[in-house]
């Protein structure tokens, strides 16, 4: 099941490498927050807190990055829809 986060956060590394400036650093950081997650279990609220950020980032850019956020955002959900409670 991490196995989807790992894929969001490789989305987002290669998101990254499309954009610049603020965009490109909060894309690597949100990268790292995954991997990051993939190491441990992970509540429905911080996911949901990075699926939100992940949202937001996709409404304000366009293209190549916009799809590979969405693209992440994607595997951040059916992740989620693993984890148990809510």
């Amino acid at each position: 099941m991490a196995d989807e986060l790992t894929a969001a956060s490789e989305k987002l590394r290669s998101a990254a490498e499309a954009a610049d400036g603020e965009t490109r650093d909060r894309l690597t950081e949100q990268a790292d927050a995954l991997a990051e997650l993939a190491e441990s279990e992970p509540d429905h609220g911080r996911l949901d807190r990075h699926m939100n950020i992940l949202a937001e980032i996709a409404r304000e850019t366009e293209g190549e990055v916009s799809d590979r956020t969405t693209a992440a955002r994607d595997h951040v959900f059916e992740y989620r829809k693993g984890v148990e409670g809510v």
